[in-house]
C-alpha cells in the first residue's frame, strides 16, 4: 500500500489525506497545534467547493450546518450599488459558514476514510526522495510527502520554492458575532452584504450570516491603522461607520484576528516526490471567496494525478500543469477585485469573476451537475 505522510491538518491537508485513502493509499497527517482546530471565523464555499465536498463524502454535513445566501449586496454608505443573485439553478450557489463547521466535516470524512492525525507534530523539512522531518527530530518516509502546512510553510521553504510573497497594505479583522435579529429588525440580514464607507479611514464590514446562530464579520482597514485593526474591535471606530450594524459589532467576540492580505507564488508545486497545496503554495487575496475553495479542488486533483501513476513524480508534473494555470488566474482576478476596489464600487459580480464558482474540479466529473 502507497503511503502519504502530509504537514498541516488544514483544510487542504484533509482533503488530500481523504482523498488518497480513499484510493487505496494509507496517510498520516500531522498537526503542530496541540488539539484539531479551525479559527473562529466564517468562510464561503461555492459551487466548485462543494462538489470537491460531495466527492470525498463531507458534503451532507457542511449543508446541514451552513446558510445558503441567495443575494450578495455591495453597499455604498448602506445604499445599495449592486445585487447580485446565485442559486443551483445557474451552477452558482453561495454557501456560508463558520470555519468550525467545514473543518468539523472534513475531520469527520477523513475518519471515516481511515487517515491517521496525529497533533503537536511540527514539520521542519522535507526530503525530495520522499520523507517529511519534523522538528523533534522524526524522519518519516513515503511515497509522497504533501506541505499543506500554510503561508509560513517549512516543507515549502525548504526545498527553495517560494518565489513571491507579497503582503498588502490592506487585511481584515475575521471575528464572530450573533446574528442578533432581535435587534436588527426588518431588512435583508439573511444576504450577505458587503458594506463600505470610505469617507475618512477606507473601512469595510463585509456581513456574513453562517448559521442562525452565528454571523461572521470581515472588517477591512490599512494594515496601518492601528485603531481599526485591533482586536477586541473599537467600537467607536466602527460603530460610527456602520451604525447599521451596531448590534453585532458591540457583541463581536474578543478573539478576532486581523490578517493582512497576501499573495504566494512558487517555482514549482513540487520537487521530487513532495507537493505543495493549499495557501503554502497560492496564498490569494480573498475577494473572490476562493482561498479554501481552490485549495480543495487542487488537493483533491492532487490524489485523483497520483493515483492513476505511473510514477509520483510524473503525476506532480501533470498535477501542476493542469491545475496551476487556473489557479494563477484566480489569483490575479482576486488582486485585481482588490486593487481596482470593484467590491466597492458595484463592479464585482461578472461572467470573468463568477468563472472560478462554475468550474468542475477534477475528480467530480462523475458527479450530476446539480448536486441537489
Amino acid at each position: 500500500m502507497p503511503h502519504a505522510e502530509i504537514a498541516g491538518a488544514g483544510f487542504a491537508g484533509l482533503v488530500a489525506a481523504t482523498a488518497l485513502t480513499q484510493r487505496g493509499w494509507s496517510a498520516r497527517v500531522h498537526e503542530k497545534g496541540a488539539e484539531l482546530r479551525a479559527f473562529g471565523a466564517g468562510i464561503f464555499i461555492w459551487e466548485n467547493g462543494l462538489r470537491v465536498l460531495k466527492a470525498i463524502g463531507a458534503y451532507d454535513d457542511v449543508i446541514a450546518g451552513s446558510h445558503e445566501a441567495f443575494v450578495y449586496e455591495i453597499r455604498q454608505r448602506n445604499e445599495i450599488v449592486e445585487s447580485t443573485r446565485f442559486a443551483a439553478d445557474s451552477n452558482d450557489r453561495m454557501l456560508t459558514m463558520t470555519r468550525q463547521t467545514l473543518y468539523a466535516a472534513l475531520l469527520r470524512a477523513a475518519e471515516k476514510a481511515g487517515v491517521e492525525v496525529v497533533v503537536g507534530s511540527k514539520a521542519a523539512a522535507a526530503e525530495p526522495g520522499g520523507a517529511l522531518l519534523t522538528a523533534a527530530g522524526r524522519r518519516c518516509e513515503a511515497d509522497l510527502v504533501v506541505g499543506a502546512d500554510g503561508v509560513g510553510s517549512r516543507v515549502r521553504d525548504s526545498l527553495s520554492l517560494l518565489k513571491e510573497r507579497d503582503v498588502a497594505r490592506i487585511g481584515i479583522v475575521r471575528i464572530l458575532a450573533p446574528r442578533c435579529l432581535d435587534e436588527f429588525g426588518d431588512g435583508a440580514w439573511h444576504h450577505v452584504i458587503d458594506s463600505w464607507n470610505l469617507s475618512n479611514r477606507s473601512l469595510r464590514i463585509l456581513y456574513v450570516p453562517c448559521n442562525e446562530q452565528e454571523l461572521y464579520m470581515a472588517m477591512m482597514a490599512p494594515v496601518t491603522d492601528a485603531e481599526a485593526t485591533a482586536v477586541p474591535l473599537r467600537q467607536d471606530i466602527w460603530t460610527p461607520a456602520f451604525p447599521q450594524f451596531e448590534p453585532a459589532i458591540r457583541r463581536a467576540s474578543a478573539d478576532g484576528r486581523y490578517d493582512p492580505y497576501e499573495t504566494g507564488r512558487l517555482t514549482r508545486w513540487s520537487s521530487g516526490r513532495v507537493a505543495i497545496v493549499g495557501d503554502a503554495a497560492h496564498a490569494m487575496v480573498p475577494s473572490l471567496g476562493q482561498g479554501a475553495g481552490i485549495a480543495m479542488m487542487n488537493a483533491l486533483s492532487l490524489a485523483v494525478e497520483v493515483d492513476r501513476g505511473p510514477t509520483v513524480e510524473s503525476a506532480l508534473d501533470r498535477w501542476e500543469r493542469a491545475e496551476r494555470p487556473h489557479t494563477e488566474r484566480v489569483q490575479h482576478l482576486s488582486r485585481k477585485a482588490a486593487k481596482e476596489r470593484m467590491l466597492s464600487n458595484g463592479r464585482l459580480w461578472n461572467p470573468e469573476t463568477k468563472m472560478p464558482i462554475r468550474v468542475v474540479p477534477s475528480g467530480t466529473e462523475h458527479l450530476p451537475r446539480r448536486l441537489d
